[in-house]
């Protein structure tokens, strides 16, 4: 088998390349959603204290568990739960309660996403922990993090208390931002939210920390961080148009820093790409050799709609190479993947997508078959007598 690479179409954009992002956060991480293209990473691998941007962990496993149902070992949204002593015991931002509180799970939830309650969590958790305990629980979301990917994320607790071990990489945060997104429409719009009074108490403590909520740029969530040993950070999303960025930032030195730093991003990343369409699923993008087949070639279509991000103001030429091991051999069915159009763009990732065949090719008939035998042995005699031996 012999591997081809055929390049054909460049659209040339007559731009100059997009300015790179020089952050000033310790980590960072910024990806566009709709088309999973990865704008900046700074450190994104490296386990950092995640401060309260772990609580969206939490707040993961506690939709599971709604989904799941209270008959299945869940929760349903209207359930009160107990608060223990121990989730009393948490200071910093919480939602103040105390152990003669019974709290529905949906304002728990609640708590945890708009007042980033650590004892919410707490509750929480030691309603889901298999020991009842939040260490229990911390075991947990370890190991559904790993199952999920997030192979630089471990807990030691359900909020993001400072703790020996409690560590999360930008790109895991990213990572569980889409899948809260993708997995979870129904809940997503609480990250929206941008005040919550619980049973009218701490009035002071009723406000969504997130500054870019409200600032007419798209955003709509999700958590914000700060401990001494973390800094300033936050998670956050934002939408525009048909374009989602989510962008995760670690470390900075204040509030004010964190919130010029995040809305910086946001219009970089929607200023400096935009996104292209290249064809709906089912694009012809080429014609693929077919060896003992009923017909020689076959149509080589895009088998899903394809979009791009490109540089608005730069970028160079996109190029688009077809990969693929040919001659294709018969049969072939319509739909079978047969190759891939690799596009480049400049310094952005390589964008790969699967080409399947357009049509069916049947196996060719004994005609096929001895003139491919005569041409294969037409070919070993022109070669000489050392091929023909």
């Amino acid at each position: 088998m012999i591997r081809i690479f055929a390049a054909t179409m460049a659209l040339i954009l007559l731009t100059f390349p997009a300015q790179a992002f020089e952050t000033r956060a310790t980590a960072a991480y910024v990806i566009d959603q709709t088309t999973g293209t990865v704008l900046l990473t700074k450190n994104a691998d490296t386990p950092l204290p995640p401060a309260s941007m772990s609580k969206l962990m939490t707040l993961y496993m506690a939709f599971e568990a709604v989904e799941r149902g209270k008959n299945n070992g869940g929760l349903d949204l209207m359930e009160e739960l107990p608060v223990s002593e121990h989730a009393m015991s948490y200071g910093g931002s919480t939602m103040f309660l105390d152990t003669t509180d019974r709290v529905k799970v949906e304002d728990l939830l609640r708590g945890i996403i708009v007042l980033s309650g650590n004892d919410a969590c707490a509750v929480i958790a030691e309603a889901l922990s298999p020991d009842g305990t939040e260490a229990g629980f911390a075991r947990m979301m370890t190991q559904r993090a790993q199952q999920m990917g997030m192979t630089n994320s471990t807990f030691a607790n359900s909020n993001g208390w400072p703790a020996a071990g409690h560590l999360m990489s930008m790109r895991d945060l990213g990572l569980l931002t889409m899948r809260l997104i993708s997995d979870f429409p129904q809940y997503y719009p609480l990250f929206a939210q941008q005040e919550y009074l619980f049973d009218g108490r701490a009035p002071q403590n009723k406000s969504n920390r997130n500054p870019l909520l409200g600032l007419g740029i798209g955003a709509d969530g999700l958590k914000t961080g700060h401990t001494q040993e973390a800094g300033y950070g936050l998670v956050g999303s934002a939408k525009q148009g048909d374009r989602r960025v989510i962008f995760v930032l670690s470390g900075l030195d204040t509030a004010a820093a964190r919130a010029q730093e995040s809305e910086a991003i946001v219009n970089w990343a929607f200023r400096q790409f935009s996104q292209r369409s290249m064809g709906p699923a089912g694009t012809l993008i080429a014609d693929a050799p077919v060896a003992l087949g009923a017909a020689t070639t076959v149509g080589m279509e895009l088998a899903e709609d394809l979009s791009v991000l490109v540089p608005v103001s730069g970028g160079s030429d996109i190029t688009a190479e077809i990969v693929y091991t040919g001659p294709l051999r018969a049969p072939i069915l319509k739909g079978d993947a047969v190759g891939e159009l690799v596009l480049t763009r400049g310094d952005l990732p390589e964008v790969r997508t699967p080409l399947v065949a357009s049509t069916s090719v049947g196996a060719g008939g004994f005609m096929v078959k001895l003139q491919a035998a005569a041409m294969h042995l037409l070919t070993r005699l022109n070669e000489g007598p050392e091929a023909a031996s």
